[in-house]
């Protein structure tokens, strides 16, 4: 019946676009490229469903045009069609022009909307369409109907794309994208002429204006159609083209997540690599989960071991080791944005404290949610605690030693100077645990996320009433315990401390007695919840309450992805959506069954976070060799083998301190956490030259980017030339013993030393030509010791040191 397969492939595509348009055709209203392609249409085009969208698609309300800042030709409409009310005066209005209005009800095709895109009258911006059009016809009719607007904007649901997954290959080389429109009220429109569309990557695909979609090259990627305040996105896949491959057998393979990448794989004729050896996979997953190099000790043990389940015994015994809290929490001062330099006083303690606070709950695997709760919800003083009792115990966090860490929460997130200002509070909320991007909505609507500046301004008035500072009927008390403080320094009445001091008392910007506080709310309002719900806010409510409670249900599209995500991104050097903190329609997951996945199974685990590293370190995904396999040398963001990464900054300054520490000093220096820069030290290293140079972030800005991991120039000559890299080598405890040993012509074996040296930096022992170099150096070298040194210096110059793979 079929002559070729592709023939029948062909067929089979063209009768499922039927299926699709006869299912929906008795419901859904046909597209307007067909409906008004002819001179007199029926039916009226709809400003908000057919004009604004027409207008955003032939690009008039684009930044370089008219929904530029300053408009074009004294006309503006809002950027990317967010504002109806806006645009709808805007074309409504008195036009400048000497050559006629913008709307003309009584002779439509006189109007410069209509002119100008034909060029019949001078356009700076070109001919957008031609007389006669389909998009003609459309403006024509809606002008010629009265050019009106519903009173209140309609509401869309959401988009439906067909087909759901376009996948190239045997002859299928272009796909006819099919976008259809679902409003609140039970409306369905084919608004596919009417979309703009955008190709994620455009090495395998392109798009054209009418949602064709054509094939280019090898790989995968997403299209995106914008409509409205709707995106909609459908995966793009051309499978590589290689006569070696095996597809896997999905059923053979154990790991949910090795099935869904595995999946993929298979549809993208991708081979996987091979599992990494022993010794790449403890050297990896200890830099991983603990941010710390094995000894060599433990590395020639675990080769010894010959059970077959050691990798997962080896993953559990890390995550029970107190450097993989110190660790963790140092991440989680990341998410979170602990940074010392945005505290508004005692900025280094303060910081401190909130690692401390972390790592306590991490030790004690305390579940995200609850972290977070914490956090989120926490207060300054105790129900029924006096403000001089408060004061009382916030000094003695500085005075006595008392642990931070046991206070039931965590104010200091609410403390720093960016949360100050109820938009950039909620700019840093969202970004902290929720994964989101509302900067843009500040301005104009989000290009590519579905926020609006009303979303934008709505979220930033749950923060309006939340406070830091000293409580009005608190000032006084203040003000005697501050000048008391002044006096007990020393200070006479000129001190520029006391004068300073006494200046400040009505923002409470000194001494650590200010505390968070909730303002009354004058008035009641009514705010939406990023579009989820609506909550009405009043008094002394605290708006907090309902944003948690909100975040921690389990349908929530945002709180436990994002961490999700963000905790893969950690292991993977990208989410399975990234960048990890920009969850938004249009940058939808690589793998989103994947994604669904650890979210659900996080949640129903109770948002442990053993767990979750536990199933992704244990998975075959995460054990891949970097060794590329015969076709999957191009494939950076499908995980058919592991991309190579930067250590990160605190790593790399202590993993050169541990090669070069004494034999006896090693295990003291890995446990030592109060001396790590991944674990106590972490804060108090933040803003020095070598963190900064390895791309440890200020946190500052609302960007998981902040934390660079990229190699640079600066790196190179740090770790070749800085006197800290000298002073770890001339100081070098390990180096002081081969000294001594050669001092008393006790050194048995070169080869010993140099195979010692390369477990300490490269957890492997050396190969034949590494091993031959070096005995050769050592031969030439004043002493064994200088020799030895110079070896140190180049394995930690070497990018296999500076690597995980």
């Amino acid at each position: 019946m079929f002559r070729t397969c592709v023939e029948f492939r062909t067929c089979c595509f063209l009768l499922v676009v039927l299926v699709c348009t006869w299912g929906i055709a008795s419901e859904t209203l046909p597209p307007a490229n067909q409906r008004y392609r002819v001179a007199e249409p029926d039916g009226i085009p709809d400003f908000q469903r057919h004009v604004a969208p027409l207008l955003g698609r032939l690009g008039c309300n684009g930044r370089n045009c008219h929904g530029s800042f300053q408009g074009r030709g004294n006309f503006r409409l809002s950027l990317f069609g967010y504002d109806f009310d806006m645009d709808h005066r805007g074309l409504t209005g008195e036009a400048t022009s000497e050559v006629g209005q913008r709307i003309d009800p009584l002779n439509p095709a006189e109007s410069l909307i209509l002119t100008k895109p034909t060029m019949k009258v001078e356009h700076e911006g070109g001919e957008r369409f031609r007389t006669g059009s389909w998009e003609y016809h459309l403006i024509h009719r809606w002008i010629e109907a009265g050019a009106s607007k519903q009173s209140q904007p309609q509401e869309l649901q959401r988009l439906e794309l067909f087909p759901t997954e376009i996948l190239f290959g045997d002859g299928v080389e272009s796909a006819q994208l099919r976008v259809i429109a679902i409003w609140r009220n039970g409306d369905e429109e084919d608004v596919t002429p009417l979309c703009r569309y955008r190709i994620n990557d455009d090495s395998v695909a392109t798009v054209n204006a009418d949602g064709e979609v054509t094939s280019k090259g090898d790989g995968d990627t997403h299209v995106i159609a914008f409509y409205d305040n709707g995106i909609g996105s459908v995966p793009v896949m051309r499978a590589a083209s290689s006569q070696g491959f095996k597809p896997s057998s999905i059923d053979s393979v154990d790991s949910p997540i090795d099935q869904f990448v595995e999946t993929k794989l298979n549809k993208l004729k991708l081979t996987p690599s091979e599992l990494c050896s022993d010794s790449e996979f403890l050297r990896r997953v200890s830099i991983d989960l603990t941010g710390t190099l094995p000894t060599p000790d433990e590395v020639r043990s675990f080769l010894k071991d010959s059970r077959e389940d050691k990798r997962n015994r080896k993953i559990d015994e890390l995550l029970d080791r107190p450097a993989y809290a110190a660790w963790w929490a140092n991440k989680l001062c990341d998410y979170t944005g602990c940074n010392p330099q945005q505290q508004a006083e005692l900025s280094q303690e303060l910081s401190v404290q909130w690692y401390m606070w972390l790592l306590k709950r991490i030790e004690n695997n305390a579940p995200y949610d609850e972290i977070v709760e914490r956090i989120v919800l926490a207060k300054s003083r105790l129900p029924g605690q006096t403000y001089e009792e408060y004061a009382a115990e916030t000094s003695a966090y500085f005075s006595d030693g008392s642990e931070f860490s046991s206070r039931e929460t965590m104010p200091h997130y609410w403390t720093r100077r960016s949360m100050q200002e109820p938009a950039q509070a909620a700019e840093a909320f969202a970004h902290n645990f929720l994964g989101l991007r509302l900067q843009c909505a500040q301005c104009h609507k989000h290009p590519f996320a579905q926020w609006t500046q009303a979303d934008y301004q709505e979220f930033s008035r749950f923060f309006e009433t939340l406070k830091f500072g000293v409580r009005s009927d608190d000032l006084e008390q203040y003000r005697q315990m501050a000048q008391r403080v002044g006096m007990n320094a020393g200070d006479d009445d000129g001190s520029p401390v006391r004068n300073d001091a006494l200046r400040q008392l009505e923002k409470g910007s000194v001494f650590p007695w200010r505390e968070l506080y909730i303002k009354e709310r004058e008035t009641s309002v009514e705010i939406s919840l990023l579009r989820s719900k609506k909550v009405t806010l009043e008094g002394e409510l605290d708006p907090r309450e309902e944003i948690m409670d909100w975040m921690s249900q389990p349908d929530n599209p945002w709180f436990a992805q994002a961490f999700v995500n963000r905790v893969w991104s950690a292991y993977f050097h990208r989410g399975i959506v990234d960048p990890p903190d920009d969850l938004n329609p249009a940058n939808p997951p690589t793998h989103p069954k994947l994604l669904a996945w650890l979210t659900e199974s996080f949640i129903e685990h109770n948002y442990d976070m053993k767990w979750l590293h536990r199933e992704i370190v244990s998975s075959r995904t995460y054990q891949r060799s970097w060794k590329p396999s015969h076709n999957n040398q191009d494939d950076r963001k499908n995980y058919s083998r592991t991309i190579p990464k930067r250590m990160p900054a605190e790593v790399v300054y202590d993993s050169v301190k541990q090669v070069v520490t004494a034999s006896d000093a090693t295990e003291e220096v890995r446990t030592d956490l109060t001396r790590r820069a991944s674990g106590h030290l972490s804060m108090r290293l933040a803003g020095t030259y070598a963190m900064q140079i390895f791309g440890k972030p200020e946190r500052v800005a609302n960007c998981d980017c902040e934390r660079n991991n990229a190699p640079t120039l600066l790196q190179t000559v740090f770790l070749q030339n800085d006197p800290i890299i000298e002073q770890r080598l001339e100081n070098s405890g390990w180096l002081q013993e081969i000294a001594n040993l050669e001092a008393q012509s006790e050194i048995s074996s070169r080869t010993a030393l140099i195979e010692e040296a390369w477990m300490r930096a490269l957890c492997r022992l050396p190969n034949e030509a590494e091993l031959e170099r070096s005995l050769t150096h050592l031969a030439s070298a004043e002493s064994i010791t200088d020799g030895m040194q110079d070896i140190l210096w180049a394995l930690l110059n070497t990018k296999e040191f500076l690597l995980i793979k």
